[in-house]
């Protein structure tokens, strides 16, 4: 049984800090002593752990003493700020956030894809974006069947990835448009209830995204290959809950369907839900509330051998944010990196 280590959790009111505390009570992670960091707002709220209500306390810098671990669930300025500050103090840091994924000294892992980069970190350790994660532990199975030259993919995000907000506003927008009145978009610059936008984070001047080219920038650092190429287009939806992806692999050996499906069954992480005859395929409301990622659609290119399509769908606050950091830790913990 792994020692209990102090434990404080930035952004804890949050969503994906919400979600946190639950996977680590759903996993039994070692906590002795749990410090719960937000913002002033949250200062003095009351948050139940293990039958204990511990109060919520403000996150600053002097805040991180005598603390083994810190997850960070806030956004990157927070990151940026304190996280050094939790190093520092003499914490690992597992930060959610895209302050730190694409610094060369920062190890960016899923356990499932690249865990023995975990043995290069300097206090800091990123976890990817959601939408990344999920595709990168359907991609490596593949990887490890044949290189992989190309990747296309187009996500549907559902909107707790922007937040607590986000699904506010959906559930507020879906009752004023069923009722006949006007939907007034304040997260989303358009309506987001009944519509999709295709749109998640500001335009680069190359003309995607910031949200598609983390997909592409991640993706290579995370399996290890500069040369892959990468080209995604991100779309938020009006789904509560669970990322969906259509993804296209080319390979520079054919590998046909088949092989790719028995390749994904047996992949750690991974289920492979793909009976079209019978209507079984991936879908958020089956994901949710679930660590895997699910795979279905797996089928042949028309008219090149060495192209496999394929769907998924995960969890995003779960498998692509609070599980995938808690299994980073607990891999850490497993490797005596902690």
């Amino acid at each position: 049984m792994p020692k209990p280590l102090n434990v404080a959790v930035v952004g804890a009111t949050g969503l994906v800090g919400s979600q946190l505390l639950n996977v680590m009570k759903e996993r039994d992670f070692p906590v002795g002593n749990l410090k719960l960091l937000a913002s002033s707002r949250s200062v003095g709220m009351k948050v139940e752990f293990r039958g204990s209500e511990i109060e919520v306390l403000r996150a600053q810098p002097d805040a991180f003493e005598g603390t083994d671990i810190a997850f960070f669930c806030a956004g990157s300025d927070i990151s940026r700020e304190l996280a050094p500050h939790a190093v520092k103090a003499g914490a690992v840091v597992i930060d959610k956030s895209n302050a730190f994924r694409m610094d060369p000294d920062v190890p960016l892992v899923v356990p499932e894809v690249n865990p023995e980069a975990l043995a290069d970190h300097k206090g800091i350790v990123a976890s990817p974006n959601c939408s990344t994660i999920q595709m990168v532990v359907a991609l490596k199975p593949i990887q490890l069947l044949s290189r992989i030259e190309r990747v296309i993919v187009s996500t549907y995000q559902a909107v707790t990835g922007t937040g607590k907000e986000a699904a506010e506003e959906l559930h507020e927008q879906s009752e004023a448009v069923l009722a006949g009145k006007k939907a007034s978009p304040v997260v989303y610059p358009y309506q987001i209830a009944f519509n999709l936008l295709p749109h998640i984070d500001s335009f680069w001047d190359n003309g995607f995204t910031g949200e598609e080219m983390k997909m592409v920038l991640e993706t290579k650092k995370i399996l290890g290959d500069d040369d892959i190429q990468v080209a995604a287009t991100t779309v938020r939806v009006p789904v509560f809950n669970c990322h969906s992806e259509s993804v296209s692999v080319k390979t520079i050996h054919p590998l046909g369907a088949l092989r790719v499906r028995q390749a994904l069954a047996s992949a750690p992480g991974v289920v492979v839900a793909d009976e079209p005859s019978l209507g079984i395929y991936p879908m958020p409301i089956d994901a949710s509330g679930r660590d895997e990622v699910f795979v279905g659609r797996i089928r042949d290119d028309l008219d090149d051998p060495t192209w496999v399509h394929f769907w998924l769908v995960a969890d995003n606050l779960r498998k692509g944010a609070a599980t995938n950091a808690v299994q980073i830790a607990e891999r850490m913990i497993q490797e005596g990196l902690l």
